[in-house]
């Protein structure tokens, strides 16, 4: 089993930055992919950002150039900086880990004002 807690969500005006982070713990060598995901009330949980264990990263386009996603190996956590914050990135922020099945973390709210 992996557990994933996330936090660093909240309130910011756009233009804002906020840093997302998720702790993993648990069977973390079963971990190929981090990925973090959102969910806006109404839509469907869309991939915003994942990263491999080498590093290998990939975005969503509507977050290219203003999100990036890192990874701490030594403290187990992921982050996802995000920049230049729009009003259509609020949403809850899921972690993910991809391992022998998906684990999901229970999610971060972020709220961008116009």
């Amino acid at each position: 089993q992996v557990q994933l807690v996330e936090s660093g969500g909240g309130l910011v005006q756009a233009g804002g930055s906020l840093r997302l982070s998720c702790a993993a713990s648990g069977s973390i060598f079963s971990i190929n992919v981090m990925r973090w995901h959102r969910q806006a009330p109404g839509k469907q949980r869309e991939l915003v950002a994942g990263i491999t264990s080498g590093g290998s990263t990939n975005y969503a386009d509507s977050v290219k150039g203003r999100f990036t996603i890192s990874r701490d190996n030594a403290k187990n956590t992921v982050y996802l900086q995000m920049n230049s914050l729009k009003p259509e990135d609020t949403a809850r922020y899921y972690c993910a880990a991809v391992g022998v099945r998906y684990y999901w973390g229970q999610g971060t709210q972020v709220t961008v004002s116009s």
